[in-house]
């Protein structure tokens, strides 16, 4: 094992082909439950946008069903997974501005909010490293090469 690297049983288990499937499946899980929730129950996901603030309802609610359905099936099948997981992201980021505005609030309503913020946060995170990972010109040994030396530098 590489200082630093990973042990060999890790990195098998890393390298098994429908891991990369079954990874890109569960990150856009809650959009594609979330886009069928909603289509299935459109008035209800249009009132749920009223609620925070969002109108017309009707329109942010079909636009967060196309973006959740269309950029989750663009993430799984792993085409034009910048504009699928980028989607996703800015529809993410609306909703944690939204939703979650625990700057606003106070006592363990502000505390519930800033988790669900910085959980959304990281969700956003984990979808540009999709689109990094998914695109060979951005996951350059190089670029792999550049981040190891500047562990080394911070270790």
């Amino acid at each position: 094992m590489a200082s630093g690297g990973s042990p060999n049983l890790i990195s098998t288990i890393l390298r098994w082909p429908l891991l990369w499937h079954a990874a890109r499946l569960a990150l856009v899980s809650a959009y594609l439950l979330g886009g069928l929730t909603k289509l299935l129950d459109f008035a209800s996901a249009a009132a749920e946008q009223e609620h925070f603030g969002l109108h017309p309802g009707w329109l942010w609610a079909a636009t967060a069903i196309v973006v959740e359905l269309g950029g989750s099936l663009l993430v799984v099948i792993n085409r034009f997974v910048w504009l699928g997981a980028g989607g996703l992201g800015v529809l993410t980021f609306v909703a944690m501005i939204t939703a979650n505005a625990f700057w606003t609030m106070v006592g363990h309503e502000r505390f519930m909010a800033a988790n669900a913020f910085f959980e959304h946060l990281g969700l956003i995170s984990g979808l540009i490293i999709v689109s990094i990972v998914a695109d060979p010109a951005s996951f350059s040994p190089s670029r792999a090469a550049r981040s190891q030396a500047f562990q080394g530098v911070s270790e």
